[in-house]
């Protein structure tokens, strides 16, 4: 069954969606798809994070916002070149792709490096 067809649950609190310039600073964020997978995948890590750890993620659509694409590009340097990206810039630290749990939590923690 291909993935688009499935009903999506709404995760109850997931990041904060960033449409245009951000207003606050966020040190977390995470550069996503609307139609991926791999993107979808990781919502339910991400709220999991947020609720554990208490920490916010910025969730930059990229697929349907040039503004956002051309940020992912100015984070993403090359890295990675696709989504889900997650960049810390507080540490300078980024995942590619769809990653664990551990991986994430660590990423956010600033323990953990690429």
């Amino acid at each position: 069954m291909d993935q688009r067809s499935l009903p999506r649950k709404p995760c109850k609190k997931l990041g904060k969606e960033v449409d245009g310039p951000m207003k606050k600073e966020f040190h977390l964020m995470e550069f996503y798809g609307t139609e991926c997978s791999h993107c979808r995948s990781m919502e339910p890590l991400v709220q999991r994070l947020q609720d554990e750890e208490g920490v916010e993620i910025a969730r930059l659509e990229v697929w349907h916002n040039q503004q956002n694409a051309m940020l992912l590009q100015q984070y993403d340097q090359g890295r990675c070149g696709g989504v889900p990206f997650f960049y810390n810039s507080r540490t300078g630290q980024w995942l590619c792709g769809a990653v664990s749990y551990e991986r994430l939590r660590a990423w956010a923690l600033g323990k953990a490096g690429s």
